[in-house]
């Protein structure tokens, strides 16, 4: 395993985003996924944020991304949300009018840290620390 620096620490930071539709809208298709995986890659390096992974059903997207331990990921998705709404709502206007009240995404998200063991052998690990073997 390949782990990351930069100049005071050493950290392998994986996430799983979730991003539904408003309402669940049937909106995403492979054109403006596309689109939307753009404008994340666009914002994502001013928060040390680089995509691993994307892809979308028709009303949410997943996204596999890497962080560094100062990237502010709330301040991260509230950007990225805000520019992605108003720029595909205007580069595709039809979506409009299955939006209620032009509400693109929904306000609440689903973040998920991934990788590295699982939880019980990492507490195990902590446990057993200074246990003569």
């Amino acid at each position: 395993m390949e782990l990351d620096n930069n100049n005071h620490s050493v950290f392998l930071m994986y996430y799983h985003l979730v991003l539904v539709i408003k309402y669940r809208r049937k909106v995403i298709d492979d054109t403006n996924s596309a689109r939307l995986k753009e404008i994340f890659e666009y914002i994502a390096p001013k928060y040390n944020i680089a995509l691993q992974e994307w892809n979308h059903e028709e009303d949410h997207v997943h996204i596999l991304f890497k962080a560094q331990p100062n990237s502010e990921l709330s301040k991260f998705i509230n950007a990225y949300k805000s520019a992605s709404s108003r720029l595909i709502k205007k580069e595709y206007p039809v979506i409009k009018k299955y939006l209620c009240k032009e509400y693109f995404w929904s306000r609440s998200f689903c973040m998920l840290t991934t990788g590295g063991a699982p939880i019980e052998v990492v507490k195990h690990y902590i446990e057993s620390q200074g246990e003569k073997i």
